[in-house]
């Protein structure tokens, strides 16, 4: 009986925290543009939420290893790849620069300098990634990054898109 209870907690607490939706959280993009998060989307197609730091050595490595295969993602699932910056105010300057520098151009890049978006979502360490659903739906999250964990990112987003 406590094992059923307990199974069925566990099942309504898990899809609690895969339903939610995204806050709303006022940040600006690299090029000053204003964005609500709450208000991000895809037009019905997945978006994966990426929360980095310019001196987070992991971070890079996983947007990196996205980069590389970002284009098929992107043809398979429609997929769109949103990484947030935690740099603090006056390390903003040097997000834009490392995009470029690296090439993660197809990235739409927002700057959350006093972690407000960061707190709301419940990240505590990064590099920490979100899937969001096409209907605005936080579905899948991840924290940290291991050579290849960018796998588990496109293994969700097959899942989601079939």
């Amino acid at each position: 009986m406590f094992k059923k209870f307990l199974s069925m907690a566990l099942v309504v607490l898990a899809s609690a925290t895969a339903w939610a939706e995204l806050p709303s959280v006022t940040l600006k993009d690299i090029n000053g543009k204003t964005v609500n998060t709450a208000e991000l989307s895809n037009d019905g197609k997945p978006i994966v939420i990426s929360f980095f730091a310019t001196w987070c050595k992991p971070c890079n490595r996983e947007l990196a290893a996205i980069h590389e295969v970002f284009a098929d993602w992107q043809d398979e699932t429609g997929v769109k790849l949103v990484a947030v910056s935690i740099d603090e105010a006056q390390n903003a300057q040097k997000v834009k620069p490392l995009v470029e520098r690296k090439g993660w151009t197809d990235y739409e890049v927002l700057l959350d300098p006093n972690g407000e978006f960061k707190r709301q979502m419940g990240v505590n360490d990064i590099p920490h990634a979100f899937i969001v659903d096409g209907n605005g739906n936080v579905v899948w999250t991840h924290q940290g990054y291991i050579d290849g964990g960018e796998n588990d990112i496109y293994e969700e987003l097959i899942k989601l898109t079939k």
